[in-house]
């Protein structure tokens, strides 16, 4: 994919629905009493996966573009799945689906593609093995997918995680549905939740304090009607695009803005970037609003600590938008960037490099002298959604880059480049 240098983006865009959440309606609403219906659903091919794993276990899903219809089976109606569950390549479908199959009666085998074999599964095999679940993986030390799950008792506890991760966090609650006794999860940092207001809006008993988050298993959880706002990791390709790209100004409809989620918008403005806020409101528990973004001369800021998992995901393009400012950027506190679809901190700092970036990879992050002329290059996607869109928008913004392996967008944004194209003009 060549995506050119350009001036002037213009115009309003709505992006895809978020992530989380339209994986989160599909299982909470399998595993209630009743039709859930679900409207801005993400198509993207993660989301997909957790449908069909739900398919597998007998679950009626009826799909129409962003539209779904879940029909719910009750905490105990999933049925054995006759081969492996595929989870593809999602992280979040692999595992908040086995905190879910350790609580059922029936045995279940869970795997991915080849990046999914290669993510850390030891963050969620160890707090459900405290629960007492049966769960085994492969690999190094048996902390890989694939995953087997047998029926097993499970128990509450109070598990204090090593990491801020949403992941992590919701695999726990979701087992504690079927745990006896109450389960809680506290964390080093808050990180997105999503899973405790959804499971609220379906009848659980969910109570959050601070870092911690608590659930008690109830006797059944009940459909609900879901309207998923865009997903703000993929507004932030077109947010970046906006402050970065001379002459623009987009408005982006429609955008979850939940706090656990919004860290972009706090640094954009500590960058000096003119964004704003339109047409706040809530949607099934969720904040979202419109964001208006304009072309500014950004500076550099430091991004670090409880930040972090308010916008792990948009890491990527913050170190683009930081390439273009002036001064240092400095992102610590990360580490947790080489688990994801890639090595984010080597797979940006490699791309950056080649277009003409002063960039340190750290342990846990990454340095960055912003302000100096870049130029277009060859970027290896390395199959990461992420990394390909970042650096389309650097692309625009500099100089021509060829990007390898481009359509592993369709992962999160299957039109992504048509929506740029249309701000281009094109």
């Amino acid at each position: 994919m060549i995506i050119k240098k350009h001036t002037n983006l213009r115009g309003e865009i709505s992006v895809p629905g978020d992530k989380s959440i339209s994986h989160r309606s599909i299982m909470f609403g399998a595993i209630s009493k009743g039709i859930t219906h679900v409207e801005g659903f993400l198509p993207g091919a993660d989301c997909i996966s957790t449908i069909e794993c739900f398919r597998s276990m007998g679950v009626d899903i009826l799909r129409e573009g962003d539209k779904v219809r879940v029909e719910g089976k009750g905490l105990h109606g999933l049925k054995a799945p006759e081969h492996v569950l595929d989870t593809g390549n999602s992280g979040t479908t692999t595992r908040l689906i086995s905190g879910i199959l350790s609580g059922q009666d029936f045995e279940s085998s869970l795997n991915g593609d080849e990046s999914i074999r290669k993510r850390p599964m030891g963050r969620i095999i160890t707090p459900l093995k405290m629960m007492g679940a049966d769960i085994s993986g492969s690999g190094e030390n048996g902390m890989y997918a694939p995953l087997t799950i047998k029926p097993s008792h499970l128990t509450g506890i109070d598990y204090n995680s090593p990491v801020a991760s949403a992941q992590v966090k919701s695999a726990v609650l979701l087992a504690g549905l079927y745990a006896d006794g109450k389960t809680s999860v506290t964390e080093p940092s808050l990180s997105r939740n999503h899973t405790e207001l959804m499971l609220k809006g379906f009848g659980a008993d969910v109570i959050s304090d601070g870092l911690t988050a608590v659930i008690c298993p109830p006797e059944e959880l009940y459909a609900q009607d879901i309207q998923v706002p865009g997903d703000i990791s993929s507004a932030a390709y077109f947010i970046a695009a906006g402050l970065i790209v001379p002459g623009s100004e987009v408005l982006i409809r429609n955008v979850g803005i939940n706090p656990t989620r919004a860290g972009i918008i706090e640094v954009c403005k500590a960058m000096g970037g003119s964004i704003s806020l339109l047409n706040e409101r809530s949607a099934g528990g969720e904040p979202a609003g419109d964001i208006l973004v304009k072309y500014s001369s950004l500076t550099g800021t430091v991004v670090e600590g409880d930040m972090i998992p308010t916008l792990i995901d948009e890491i990527p393009i913050i170190a683009v938008m930081a390439a273009f400012a002036k001064g240092r950027t400095v992102i610590k506190d990360a580490a947790e960037l080489k688990v994801k679809e890639s090595n984010r901190i080597d797979t940006v700092c490699e791309g950056l490099k080649a277009m003409g970036c002063d960039i340190t990879p750290t342990d846990d992050g990454m340095i960055i002298e912003g302000g100096k002329m870049l130029h277009g290059a060859s970027i290896n996607s390395y199959l990461d959604h992420r990394i390909a869109m970042s650096f389309a928008i650097a692309a625009l913004a500099s100089g021509e880059c060829d990007i390898e392996n481009a359509e592993c967008v369709n992962i999160s944004y299957p039109n992504f480049y048509d929506d740029l194209a249309r701000l281009a003009g094109n």
